[in-house]
């Protein structure tokens, strides 16, 4: 049975090991080795201000998923946003409703802060995720483009 739990920075070893598959899922390495990927993960859970929240998926110890979300204000108005930064299954958790119950998990989280809405974005060429999304309900907001600055283009402030 699936369940959900807020991660901790206890769990950054098994975080660091499933972003290692969405990594290789992307088309990409993972960079460092896994000991360096959980202590990037453990600084992110950590510290007065966290720079994220992870609601993890669980199979009894095995982790099946994660759900990467921060919170953003000003959404519309004056309210709060919670916006969906990264959604990953694990493979053989797909199509099991591990995804449904993240997200739905993601719902409930936002309702229970106020936030007046959730976003999140999906790459052009992710058929299966458009799908699943659409079939939550949820519709592509074609009014708004998205932009990206790498840490290669950044200006150090003076």
């Amino acid at each position: 049975m699936i369940t959900l739990a807020d991660a901790t920075p206890d769990d950054a070893g098994a975080i660091a090991g499933l972003h290692a598959e969405l990594t290789e899922f992307y088309g990409s390495e993972p960079q460092g080795t896994g000991d360096e990927r959980a202590a990037q993960v453990r600084a992110v859970l950590s510290g007065d201000q966290p720079l994220a929240r992870i609601l993890l998926a669980r199979d009894g110890e095995r982790l099946a998923g994660f759900a990467c979300y921060a919170f953003l204000w000003p959404a519309s108005g004056l309210t709060a946003s919670l916006y969906l930064k990264e959604l990953y299954v694990s493979g053989d958790y797909r199509r099991t409703g591990t995804g449904k119950l993240l997200m739905d998990g993601i719902f409930r989280i936002a309702a229970e802060r106020g936030c007046s809405r959730v976003e999140w974005t999906t790459d052009t060429n992710n058929e299966d995720a458009q799908a699943f999304y659409e079939a939550l309900g949820a519709k592509p907001l074609t009014s708004k483009i998205f932009y990206r600055v790498t840490a290669q283009d950044l200006v150090t402030p003076l």
